[in-house]
């Protein structure tokens, strides 16, 4: 019997990588208990909304896997990264707000002096395993050993392309604060971060980090990293908040009236990273299309399309939806125009300043698949100067190769 011990124990590691993270327990379920929006077990959302993809995966399997829809689904050229330096970086941004968009929903936000890394995924696949699931269709614009010091990583939920353990891991080196929803510090913790750097929020709670303030806010989603999904870690949005400058990240979610009530407490904001990619008939409560997204981003403004700007988030960088690849870009530049609102389109890596003018070149025009056109009534814009560099395919800390891309892992 002595040695059946150490033999269950490898077999519990290999039944759960250490990818999956860990459970909630102890004082921290019994906190999870006492939210408001946990109720029956679970994590709820607001209005009821569901918390799993709707339909059947027998009808979207076909979808997903048909040829004529895989080819465009993914960049038919190089994705033109933009040549991030260290010294690009380096340089407080002179209006005291900047924005560079990594990559899916990996955003550095510089913010009054203060930096905020939002979701930073840098591993190649967003999967638990080294040779399967969606890989990255681009490289990281920086290494993570060159992206300098960061106050605080925010985490909206805990799904791989959001939450991903190498680069925890690799966070972990640099002393940064972790603020993350109800339930996640267990994944951190699990991972080697210090109990004293993890603060877990939920919905409208709040925390101070350098001299930001930084706010959970309601989404419409659901979590889980195991195969048996148990609802126990809670998914959110966020508000960050500066002496001068405030900006709003809304992680994955599903269009939902709660983005009015977050903007009438929250807002204004000078910018809004808002989810417009990986979306389906399959899972309409839990993402966004373009167009949502932009609705999202004038209720979060007040209805305001001349307040602030949007930058579009979760897309471009991993194959988790049977939408050709570009279309998340071209609905919201569509989009954008229809309502009179501004929006950035950045590529990869390409730190901007908002007062200081929007990148607006159409860069993903040039490096999608053949077969695909641009949306009804999106002229090409004005390009903001810079010329197309592509980034040397340096710097995920996941180092695992091999497999196929198009490869979903069951979660949307």
């Amino acid at each position: 019997m002595t040695g059946s011990s150490p033999q269950r124990a490898r077999l519990a590691t290999a039944l759960r990588p250490a990818a999956f993270g860990a459970d909630p327990a102890g004082e921290r379920m019994e906190r999870i208990r006492r939210s408001p929006n946990f109720a029956n077990g679970v994590f709820t959302n607001p209005g009821g909304g569901s918390t799993a993809p709707s339909g059947s995966m027998l009808k979207f399997l076909p979808t997903y896997f048909r040829k004529e829809n895989r080819i465009r689904r993914a960049p038919a050229g190089t994705v033109p990264v933009y040549p991030t330096t260290l010294a690009d970086l380096a340089t407080p941004p002179a209006s005291g707000l900047r924005l560079t968009w990594m990559g899916h929903s990996s955003v550095l936000a510089e913010i009054d002096g203060r930096r905020v890394l939002f979701d930073p995924v840098w591993g190649r696949r967003c999967s638990p395993f080294a040779s399967v699931g969606p890989k990255r269709l681009h490289p990281v614009p920086v290494p993570l050993r060159e992206l300098g010091p960061v106050d605080a990583v925010v985490i909206s939920h805990d799904h791989y392309d959001h939450l991903d353990m190498p680069t925890i891991r690799a966070l972990v080196r640099t002393g940064t604060q972790f603020v993350v929803p109800l339930g996640v510090g267990a994944h951190l913790e699990h991972w080697g971060v210090p109990e004293d750097r993890v603060t877990e929020l939920d919905w409208h709670e709040s925390t101070e980090v350098a001299g930001l303030l930084l706010t959970a806010t309601p989404a419409r989603h659901f979590c889980g990293r195991a195969l048996r999904n148990t609802q126990h870690t809670l998914w959110a949005s966020w508000v960050v908040a500066g002496p001068e400058h405030r900006v709003y990240h809304s992680g994955d979610t599903g269009y939902f009236s709660g983005f009015a009530e977050i903007g009438k407490s929250y807002g204004p904001f000078d910018a809004t990273m808002i989810q417009i990619g990986a979306y389906s008939e399959f899972w309409r409560d839990i993402h966004m299309t373009p167009e949502e997204g932009m609705r999202a981003h004038l209720d979060l403004q007040g209805g305001e399309p001349t307040q602030g700007i949007m930058l579009p988030i979760h897309w471009g960088t991993f194959n988790l939806a049977p939408h050709p690849w570009e279309e998340p870009a071209e609905g919201t530049v569509t989009a954008a125009r229809a309502a009179g609102a501004s929006v950035a389109v950045p590529r990869p890596g390409q730190p901007f300043e908002p007062v200081r003018g929007l990148p607006l070149e159409t860069w993903w025009r040039a490096v999608a698949a053949p077969s695909s056109s641009a949306a009804p009534g999106t002229a090409p814009l004005v390009a903001e100067g810079a010329t197309a560099g592509v980034a040397k395919p340096e710097g995920p800390v996941d180092t695992a190769d091999g497999g196929d891309a198009a490869v979903p892992i069951p979660q949307p």
